[in-house]
């Protein structure tokens, strides 16, 4: 069924963004911590790219969240939602896919 396999791949979609989180977040720890120099160009493109993607839905979280100095928490809540989506939302409309057809 048609509706199955877009349901799987928002599935996919939304997996592919985990990764994208987690690899903004790991990128920045290896910035604050020095390890990778952040005025090389490739390093900045990834970076650029990387926020891009993540930061639309990073901000507002982070606007809602209370100060908690350099502790940023705002990655983990993105990605708790997400597991929410793919488990909850999209196994649920997959459930009812598979009932009603």
């Amino acid at each position: 069924m048609l509706l199955l396999r877009l349901i799987d791949f928002a599935g996919y979609l939304v997996q592919l963004y985990v990764y994208v989180v987690i690899a903004s977040v790991i990128m920045s720890w290896l910035m604050a911590f020095g390890v990778v120099n952040p005025y090389n160009n490739t390093v900045r493109a990834i970076w650029q790219g990387l926020n891009a993607v993540t930061e639309p839905l990073l901000r507002p979280i982070r606007n809602l969240l209370p100060n908690l100095g350099g502790l940023d928490l705002s990655p983990v809540i993105l990605l708790l939602g997400c597991f929410f989506v793919q488990s909850v939302v999209l196994g649920t409309l997959r459930d009812l896919v598979i009932a009603g057809g």
